[in-house]
């Protein structure tokens, strides 16, 4: 930091466990990704080349290179690892993880139909490969599933080897963990904290008043996922009360 201020939460490290934020790179050009890690490298700890752009993003290895100096792991989107199941390709998706030597891969099945015994398998056999990210929740926001469903999907996918689960929001934030308009559904989210520990959870939450209501709820430390490259630092202000939204949330011990 580059003054000292008291009351200030205390932040967990890179590489961290917890407090973990994960940033959507939905095609930025190599000088985005140089510009954006100079001031960011230290706040963000993931980035998810979001759903198939890597497919036709141009100078990829570059790319991939660039945030491999920085220290910064990157994976394909799930909507990819979706298209090449979809296709009866899953072998050729793990040799794609390792032609590109990815450390971490994304599971979902947002936009197809998979029984969940089907994807816990592509879960235990990417985990003996690289760290498994798995992803609960519909892309299709007609698709409405209840809070004991979410539980079991997102046990069951922990069980079966995956690091964390994500929370699905899309990069919009308007379906899974949150209603069209974008208000947090939450009694889903206070439900599923019943039964799944917090740190086990990247929380979707690409709009600014998600991340403040997630901020609130659960602390500096709360995983974060599909934020927008230009609003890491931000984020990060939220996340130390040092934004007019969460400005009073931390002082005087309240948290």
């Amino acid at each position: 930091m580059n003054y000292t201020l008291t009351q200030i939460p205390d932040r967990t490290v890179k590489p961290r466990q917890n407090g973990l934020t994960m940033a959507m790179d939905k095609g930025l050009s190599l000088r985005q990704v140089e510009d954006f890690l100079s001031t960011s490298a230290d706040y963000v700890d993931l980035v998810k080349l979001g759903w198939a752009t890597s497919f036709v993003t141009p100078n990829l290895k570059e790319k991939l290179a660039i945030y491999k100096a920085a220290g910064v792991p990157v994976y394909f989107g799930g909507t990819l690892f979706e298209a090449f199941v979809v296709r009866d390709q899953f072998d050729d998706y793990r040799r794609l993880i390792d032609t590109y030597d990815l450390a971490y891969a994304e599971v979902s099945d947002g936009s197809i139909e998979m029984q969940q015994d089907t994807k816990c398998e592509y879960i235990r056999q990417l985990a003996q490969q690289v760290t498994v990210l798995s992803e609960v929740g519909s892309k299709d926001e007609a698709k409405i599933i209840p809070p004991y469903k979410w539980i079991q999907l997102m046990r069951a996918e922990l069980e079966a080897g995956a690091w964390k689960v994500i929370g699905e929001a899309r990069e919009g934030g308007t379906v899974g963990l949150f209603r069209a308009s974008g208000e947090v559904r939450q009694g889903l989210v206070e439900e599923i904290l019943t039964q799944i520990p917090s740190e086990s959870i990247i929380w979707e939450a690409p709009q600014k008043e998600q991340q403040v209501w997630f901020v609130k709820l659960l602390g500096a430390n709360v995983n974060l996922g599909n934020i927008a490259p230009h609003e890491i630092i931000p984020l990060e202000t939220i996340r130390l009360g040092l934004r007019g939204d969460t400005f009073t949330h931390f002082l005087n011990g309240k948290h």
